[in-house]
């Protein structure tokens, strides 16, 4: 069992950064890929960005790439989404996940657990 919590959401203007958090529970946190992902209100749950177990293999979504960046740390049980450049559309509730056997993916169902995720505002 994974429990996961995120954190650093909030209010930023457009142009700008933010680092989310997500901190793992229990000792087998490296086993574990771990994925980031957003729900707009009314929209699907669309992907955001993956890192593997090592954090060498990693994957983001086209419309985050060059502007986001996922990465790990193993010893403190803790994945981060360094967010730049941040946009209005951006705006959505952000989530982390975790996928047993430490291989990323772009699918939500590959995902065993979540957390209850972090609201992002960009204003405009």
């Amino acid at each position: 069992q994974v429990q996961l919590v995120e954190s650093g959401g909030g209010l930023v203007q457009a142009a700008g950064s933010l680092r989310l958090s997500c901190a793992a529970s229990g000792r087998t946190f490296s086993r574990y890929a771990m994925g980031w992902f957003r729900q707009a209100p009314g929209k699907e749950r669309e992907f955001v960005a993956a890192t593997n177990w090592g954090g060498d293999r990693i994957y983001y979504a086209d419309s985050m790439k060059g502007r986001f960046t996922i990465s790990r740390d193993n010893a403190k049980n803790s994945v981060y989404l360094q967010m730049n450049s941040l946009k209005p559309e951006d705006t959505a509730h952000y989530y982390c996940a975790a996928r047993f056997g430490g291989v990323a993916s772009k699918i939500r169902g590959d995902y065993d657990y979540w957390g209850q995720g972090t609201q992002v505002t960009v204003s405009s």
